[in-house]
């Protein structure tokens, strides 16, 4: 399945000092290591198209030898864009390989953390659906759920799951933070919109979903608390379904199915619910949302991630003891150059890095800011052929094969 292999080891052919890896480097070490200069082979460089560079590399990291893949994309380059790689719903997985298939992406990675499990909540399906916000092509998927909802390590202090990478209408990526304002107007009164196709609401709160969502059970944003994601599923819950403007169904509990064209469903949960139980069919409703970002200027791309690098520093706090096969995405050059990073995973490479580790590197190989993405086995950097058109996985997944993730960042070159 993968090209690297041997030649990961064997193949590299420039090895230099941490230091050296861009102009004006500093020493790169963890600071449980201070001043232990750390040696990086890197792999000849390989054009995948115009402004899209790939190479591997190794290193020796604080819990052993690590193999990665690196994608360079210079966004000045006419033509090339990034964007979100998805399933077509947002409860819904796929590999990346397969989603860059099936979008045209020249390159890509593995995206955001996702609802992968529910064994806490016997009889409850996971939806596949991811932790944070997620926009496409300018069109906004969903929102974040709550932090204590989420799953993945832990958060730096400060981050939250509506942290996001992305590149603004203006060309340019940067860090952002997205956060849904949205209202349900019935009967004279105007309710706060608290989620939008997430699988986890917020205890009390109303969430919209739209056909964006696919087909899967509704059920699991009512389970869980803001602070505790295995707590049980609230057994105070409302369902009504909004088309064109007018309640058409309601239901004691949450639903599945696709949604028509045109509709809106709307879960309520405990105070929600309350809210929601006063509606009848035929009543007047008006459903508004919109993410906003924090920084001027909207965003044409953004996926959820948090923070380990921002303004060149890694983030306080970042995790120093647990070694992880990883993902990562940041961007440099004033929001004009974008790296997509993935380690191997697998028995023989598994020993990975610490978040503080993963921070240290991407800021050495010239990213100003940068998040953690889903890694272990959702770990995946794909790319294509230029000559024979076909998307071979470079990096090792740890499961041996690749994991059907939520989305991917993907790289796409418009001819």
């Amino acid at each position: 399945m993968s090209r690297c292999g041997n030649r990961v080891r064997a193949g590299l052919t420039v090895l230099v000092a941490w230091a050296a890896l861009v102009a004006g480097g500093t020493a790169w070490a963890d600071a449980a290591d201070a001043g232990t200069r750390q040696a990086l082979r890197l792999g000849a460089s390989t054009s995948v198209a115009p402004g899209v560079e790939y190479r591997d590399f190794a290193l020796s990291a604080s819990h052993g030898p690590t193999y990665g893949h690196l994608l360079t994309v210079d966004l000045r380059e006419p033509g090339v864009s990034l964007d979100l790689l998805y399933p077509g719903s947002v409860a819904a997985r796929s590999t990346v390989s397969h989603m860059a298939d099936r979008s045209g992406a020249v390159g890509g990675v593995n995206g955001d953390f996702f609802n992968i499990t529910e064994s806490q909540h016997p009889g409850v399906e996971s939806t596949g659906a991811p932790v944070g916000p997620s926009i496409a092509r300018g069109h906004r998927l969903g929102a974040a759920v709550p932090d204590g909802q989420r799953f993945g390590p832990a958060m730096p202090p400060g981050a939250s799951t509506r942290d996001v990478i992305g590149v603004g209408t203006d060309g340019k990526a940067r860090l952002d933070r997205l956060t849904l304002a949205g209202t349900v107007t019935a009967k004279g009164r105007k309710l706060t919109l608290r989620g939008l196709n997430q699988y986890a609401l917020p205890v009390g709160g109303i969430g919209a979903y739209t056909p964006d969502w696919g087909t899967a059970s509704r059920r699991r944003a009512t389970c869980g608390t803001d602070t505790d994601r295995s707590a049980p599923c609230s057994a105070n819950t409302y369902e009504l379904t909004v088309r064109h403007n007018r309640v058409t169904e309601v239901a004691k509990t949450p639903g599945r199915g696709g949604i028509p064209s045109g509709s809106t469903v709307l879960v309520g949960r405990e105070g929600g619910a309350k809210e929601l139980r006063k509606l009848r069919v035929g009543d007047s409703v008006k459903v508004e949302e919109r993410l906003e970002p924090k920084k001027r200027g909207a965003l044409r791309f953004a996926i959820g991630g948090f923070p380990v690098l921002r303004g060149g520093r890694p983030l306080a706090g970042l995790n120093r003891s647990t070694a992880a096969v990883r993902t990562s995405a940041g961007t440099g050059g004033g929001g004009r150059r974008f790296l997509l990073l993935a380690l191997d995973g697998g028995t023989e490479y598994r020993s990975g890095m610490t978040v503080a580790e993963l921070a240290a590197l991407m800021r050495d190989l010239g990213a100003d800011d940068a998040v953690n993405l889903d890694g272990g086995g959702s770990s995946t950097l794909v790319t294509r052929d230029p000559d024979d058109g076909r998307t071979t996985v470079r990096n090792h997944p740890s499961g041996g094969g690749e994991r059907p993730v939520a989305n991917g960042i993907g790289i796409f070159i418009r001819t």
